[in-house]
């Protein structure tokens, strides 16, 4: 069944691709009603997660952003379905990176880098950068339960030239790359919420007590991997700019867990500048410490 879905499926996915850009956004505003106003996709955890992060909002400013997050989301959904297809041309135009220098002074340097960002902007176009350098280049996923669609994500994913590695191997792949000296640069979403009991530290993000993944931080301080923040940041529709934020050059310097708090205090910067740029869909606060209140 899941072969048959697939079968029926990609020919649909990859006839979208190809169509311009102009009629995808149209596309997009198409589902954004049906998502938003007749589905009401997830629309109880996206207005409950506002609630909770920006409580001095007002009732209709959570809306507006909730508003804006879908119309967001359903740009996302066709600009990845974009990528099956998408040429280097039309990605250099849409996805500006600036202050590339930071990289090539670490690839001169001969460190490798992890590149870790949030699920801010659009994060499945960022894999293009690792297409930017000489470095070889990774991409973190978790894997999906159909093989098929798994089978399509990482060719999506893999389109712009990095390998596609599931969470659970980029500790062998990372120490096999060290040992090798093999400068490596691998991007990282790193705002998932940890599984319940499987997670060894605690913090806020966005002022609420929350697990929090230290498996990176852990991981370059002992290969001493640089780690970079990926700023990415919507100009408007189908456009988007990334910039590159030093975390800690030397991980093994810096104290436990403060470079988890480093990289929560720039994505939480990002989202109070544009909180519609957020994944607000994911029940990111799941496991939080609740107050008296019971919020």
């Amino acid at each position: 069944m899941q072969r048959l879905i697939y079968i029926l499926v990609y020919p649909i996915l990859w006839i979208t691709s190809i169509l311009p850009m102009w009629l995808l956004y149209f596309n997009s505003s198409v589902l954004y009603v049906f998502v938003y106003y007749i589905l009401g996709y997830r629309k109880k955890v996206v207005l409950g997660n506002l609630k909770l992060v920006f409580p001095e909002k007002s009732t209709k400013e959570r809306k507006n952003i909730a508003k804006k997050f879908y119309q967001h989301l359903c740009d996302i959904i066709f600009e990845t379905i974009k990528s099956l297809t998408v040429s280097d041309v039309l990605m250099n135009k849409r996805y500006h990176i600036e202050n590339i220098e930071v990289l090539e002074e670490l690839y001169r340097e001969n460190r490798s880098v992890f590149l870790v960002c949030g699920h801010y902007g659009n994060w499945e176009w960022s894999s293009f950068i690792t297409k930017k350098f000489p470095y070889k280049g990774y991409a973190v996923y978790k894997p999906l339960p159909n093989p098929y669609f798994d089978r399509l994500i990482k060719k999506i994913r893999g389109q712009f030239g990095g390998t596609i590695i599931s969470n659970k191997k980029i500790v062998p792949i990372s120490f096999r790359n060290a040992k090798n000296n093999i400068k490596t640069l691998t991007l990282i979403v790193a705002d998932q919420s940890p599984k319940k009991g499987s997670f060894k530290h605690r913090d806020t993000f966005m002022n609420i007590n929350v697990p929090v993944f230290t498996g990176i931080e852990e991981l370059a301080k002992r290969l001493n991997i640089v780690i970079v923040y990926l700023k990415v940041k919507k100009i408007k529709r189908g456009f988007y700019s990334a910039s590159f934020v030093p975390l800690a050059k030397y991980p093994s310097e810096y104290k436990d867990y403060e470079i988890t708090r480093l990289f929560l205090d720039e994505i939480e910067k990002q989202i109070k500048e544009a909180p519609q740029y957020y994944l607000w869909s994911h029940k990111r606060w799941k496991h939080r410490e609740k107050d008296s209140k019971g919020y």
